[in-house]
């Protein structure tokens, strides 16, 4: 399996890390928010790991606008 893209994410969270750092905030705010960041978006999986297959979800638009007629 290709691990390159562990090292694009490394990058990419270094440049996400170093934009606000230059923007005037803390280091360690900036990791404490990323892990709080993380944990929600685990949670969220946890919860539901593939929204896209959600059935509550429609798929065509609708057509109850005053125009549609």
């Amino acid at each position: 399996m290709n691990t390159g893209w562990r090292a694009d994410l490394r990058l990419k969270l270094e440049d996400l890390v170093d934009k606000f750092v230059v923007e005037g905030m803390g280091h360690a705010e900036i990791m404490k928010a990323l892990n709080d960041e993380i944990e929600n978006l685990q949670k969220a999986y946890e919860r539901d790991p593939d929204p896209a297959d959600d059935d509550t979800v429609i798929d065509e638009p609708a057509n109850d606008w005053p125009g549609a007629s």
